[in-house]
């Protein structure tokens, strides 16, 4: 990159792209991406116009954002639905209606929608100041889990690194550390341009080598949880690429006291 600002102009498009691509998926499979909602929103894919609706809308979101149009409205608009959804749908499924609410792997779904939510809200830049505080918190927390979860549940994910990169379960460690650390940077504004920068490189090294030859691997039929995966990966990059690239110090807690 030439520049921050290029920076933050790249993890806009990465992760405005990433949001219409999974309303694009909504409207091909005719189902909401499987972290958007927990497992029983089956009251919603039983009406077809209304998962049409929920994929326009996202489509149109993500298109706005990449092309830059109203990115503030569109991103706190984006950010308080997510939330809303981890709020009043993850948050009840999960202590009443999941069996292993206890087991921190469980939230692993929600932990990614609120990701989503924090990258939206970050995106609202110079324009809603407070907004991007509560982003950049949230996807700071949601990071900050994701490194958790490469430790408690190393050997059960070491068999998604490719098979040529020798070693799996040894590089489960140092990406934990690395998402860890840049979690807790980006939470207590520590070198935040340094470790966004770099928490955005490694992921977007994983969609190189990971996500996207498993992505293609996959069947049309299969439902897009490949492709899904990887458009996630992608607005993490996106999300973090913006933080690096912001200006004025945005990211730091005197800003929005």
């Amino acid at each position: 990159m030439n520049s921050p600002a290029n920076l933050a102009t790249l993890g806009r498009v990465f992760y405005g792209g990433s949001i219409a691509a999974m309303g694009v998926l909504t409207m091909i499979y005719r189902d909401v991406p499987y972290m958007l909602l927990p497992p029983n929103h089956a009251w919603l894919t039983e009406h077809v116009v209304a998962v049409y609706v929920v994929g326009a809308l996202l489509l149109v979101a993500g298109v706005a954002i990449v092309a830059g149009r109203r990115i503030a409205a569109v991103s706190v608009v984006l950010g308080t639905a997510l939330l809303l959804i981890f709020c009043f749908y993850f948050l009840p499924y999960e202590l009443t209606g999941s069996r292993n609410y206890r087991l921190f792997g469980d939230w692993e779904n929600a932990a990614k929608e609120l990701a989503l939510a924090g990258g939206a809200f970050v995106l609202a830049g110079n324009y809603q100041r407070r907004a991007v505080r509560l982003g950049a918190v949230l996807f700071a927390l949601t990071i900050i889990s994701f490194g958790i979860d490469h430790f408690l549940y190393a050997r059960q994910a070491a068999d998604y690194i490719p098979a040529w990169i020798p070693n799996h379960l040894f590089w489960m460690y140092p990406t934990g550390a690395v998402l860890l650390c840049s979690g807790l940077a980006i939470l207590l504004s520590i070198r935040v341009r340094l470790f966004a920068t770099l928490l955005g490189s490694m992921i977007f090294i994983w969609v190189l080598i990971l996500h996207i030859p498993r992505a293609l691997a996959e069947r049309l039929g299969d439902g897009g949880g490949e492709v899904i995966s990887l458009l996630l990966a992608l607005a993490y990059c996106g999300t973090a690429w913006w933080i690096a690239g912001s200006k004025k110090g945005l990211y730091s807690y005197k800003s929005y006291l």
